[in-house]
């Protein structure tokens, strides 16, 4: 899995409230946009990605932790482990909002991929998103929990309305307001060349899709897909905090070359 991230406090902001982790020793990647203002929102999304890795990383070293709020039935135990990091991330961020004065103080989204060998699972709730590039097909994985995006799907507002209505950050679902959080989770099956984006609403507000997938195609690199998708969301306005994750599913024989050609370039001369 080739892999870059970026994030960026955007042209308006005065800090950054988004965060984002990368575990690849699992191949775990999660990021997060916190809601609350100043320090709060930043706190809140760093813990929801701190908390969230550290409960994968604790369960990949136990298998035998538990499962946070139980296992989903009709989805991989990967997947059931995510939703659990993500419960998890909500009661931590719910209980240090209690402790600044109660319901929101402080709250977050969160979208988190785990690969695997052949599949990505995708745990989420709020409005950032995971995409999925393949073969030229751009399509968002994750469905936003907003009102905007409720009045889509209910056909009562268009797509178009959608993008220009005032009530865009209007969250249905977020981690840290209620005690308890529904975790919507999605695995998709992996083919070689396949590029997921995780972002935050940042990018996809500043960026048309065609615009996300065309850097997405160009890029020869996950890194740099991220540093120009960040570029050219500030270039177009940058209104709110940019981040963005870029997971490249490279070719089993590319992938084992390459790790051979750097094994060469690390060995010693023999001579």
């Amino acid at each position: 899995m080739d892999f870059g991230a970026r994030s960026d406090v955007g042209r308006v902001r005065e800090n950054n409230e988004d965060s984002f982790g990368l575990a690849p020793e699992l191949n775990l990647f999660v990021l997060s946009d916190g809601m609350g203002g100043l320090e709060s929102g930043e706190r809140a999304s760093r813990l929801a990605v701190e908390t969230a890795i550290t409960h994968c990383r604790d369960s990949a070293a136990n298998t035998s932790l538990p499962v946070f709020g139980g296992k989903i039935e009709g989805v991989s135990e990967t997947s059931s482990r995510l939703a659990s990091a993500v419960r998890l991330a909500n009661q931590e961020i719910y209980q240090a909002a209690q402790e600044l004065g109660g319901k929101g103080s402080m709250g977050a989204t969160i979208v988190a991929a785990w690969c695997l060998a052949d599949r990505i699972c995708l745990a989420h709730v709020g409005d950032s998103r995971a995409y999925l590039l393949r073969k030229g097909q751009f399509d968002q994985l994750t469905e936003d929990h907003s009102f905007v995006a409720e009045q889509v799907r209910r056909g009562i507002l268009t797509p178009e309305q959608a993008s220009r209505s005032k009530m865009q950050n209007v969250l249905t679902r977020a981690l840290g307001v209620e005690q308890h959080v529904d975790v919507d989770v999605t695995e998709e099956l992996l083919v070689e060349d396949d590029i997921c984006l995780l972002c935050s609403d940042g990018l996809f507000r500043e960026l048309s899709e065609a615009q996300i997938a065309g850097v997405l195609g160009e890029s020869t690199g996950a890194q740099e897909s991220a540093d120009r998708l960040v570029e050219l969301a500030n270039q177009a306005g940058g209104g709110d905090n940019i981040t963005a994750i870029v997971l490249r599913h490279l070719p089993k024989q590319a992938g084992a070359l390459s790790k051979l050609g750097r094994w060469f370039k690390g060995a010693e001369d023999p001579s």
